[in-house]
């Protein structure tokens, strides 16, 4: 019976090259320029491999560009129409630049974002956008010392460029709305509650002090029992609300789609005075303009954040403070 060909190894590559084994090891794990390895022994590695039926390291080959061309986004969740759409266009503007975008959701996981990041850098993306990270300062700090920049996108952070939506105003604007409708139709003036989010979350925390700045110009008081910020999550939503059964009007600033699934849910059981319950949501869906109960959403503006995002890929970063897109607020 024929002997099975010996497979060939980095011992072997190294011999054939005349380099040592862990020069060949760098420039098939794409390591060799940090080693100041020559280009001409790492071409010579690469042409070697080849011929040799070596399995080459996805990185490896990438040493035959000057520039990889990818960036890699992270995203929390795709599990709303606000992160699906970020992800969308991130793909359709990334080609249109000519770059190859490579996108991961990591369930607001700190240590699945980190991991994503090690492995998109192994990658050698040249430019990394943390979406909604839960800690986008461990991932920028881990970029900055490998020499990949780094992106904010919708959350902040200190150490890279944020683009986000402004949260506070739009927040403001849409609890006058909800509060000018409560008058309008039901002659209540308050005070809302805020269901939805996490408050040590910045976009939740910038969100309520709008929502509180907005009944304060008009001296309303908001009991702390009205703010029920327990989770982004549907459930969550409805487990606060559970025990609420409102015996006259009432309003409700909701948090995000996500949570607004709970609202409704909740909505949709009460017995009683549901149609005297008005409420706006902060973020957009186009279905919601056929919710009982909702008279308005904010849209965030994914295109311009996405355009300014990429203006920024490969220019130094000017200063900390976030970069603030205006939000649309959509009225039924």
């Amino acid at each position: 019976m024929e002997k099975e060909s010996k497979r060939t190894t980095i011992y072997d590559l190294a011999k054939l090259a005349d380099a040592s084994p862990s020069a060949v090891s760098s420039v098939l794990n794409g390591t060799w320029e940090k080693r100041r390895i020559s280009r001409k022994l790492a071409e010579r590695v690469m042409q070697l491999a080849e011929e040799q039926g070596y399995s080459v390291n996805v990185q490896a080959s990438l040493l035959r560009r000057d520039r990889s061309n990818i960036v890699g986004m992270i995203v929390p969740k795709y599990d709303n129409r606000y992160f699906g759409n970020i992800a969308e266009q991130f793909e359709i503007m990334a080609r249109a630049r000519g770059f190859f975008p490579v996108v991961t959701c990591t369930q607001r996981d700190p240590d699945l974002e980190f991991e994503a990041a090690k492995e998109l850098i192994s990658y050698q993306a040249e430019c990394l956008i943390s979406t909604g990270a839960t800690d986008p300062d461990r991932i920028s700090a881990f970029c900055n010392a490998s020499g990949v920049q780094s992106i904010n996108l919708d959350l902040p952070g200190k150490n890279a460029p944020s683009v986000i939506s402004d949260n506070y105003t739009a927040a403001r604007d849409l609890t006058n709305l909800i509060l000018d409708h409560c008058e309008q139709e039901l002659g209540w003036s308050g005070p809302l509650r805020f269901v939805g989010g996490r408050l040590a979350d910045h976009n939740t925390a910038a969100r309520l002090k709008g929502f509180l700045s907005a009944q304060h110009d008009r001296s309303i008081s908001v009991p702390d029992s009205h703010i029920m910020a327990n989770g982004y999550s549907a459930e969550s939503a409805a487990m606060v609300l559970k025990d609420f059964r409102p015996d006259g009007p009432s309003g409700i600033f909701v948090n995000s789609t996500i949570s607004l699934e709970g609202v409704v849910r909740w909505h949709s059981e009460l017995e009683k005075d549901a149609d005297k319950v008005k409420y706006g949501c902060f973020d957009w869906d186009p279905f919601g303009s056929f919710l009982p109960g909702n008279i308005g959403m904010v849209e965030q503006d994914v295109t311009t954040m996405l355009k300014i995002g990429f203006e920024l890929i490969g220019k130094p970063q000017t200063t900390k403070e976030p970069i603030l897109v205006p939000c649309k607020l959509r009225i039924f």
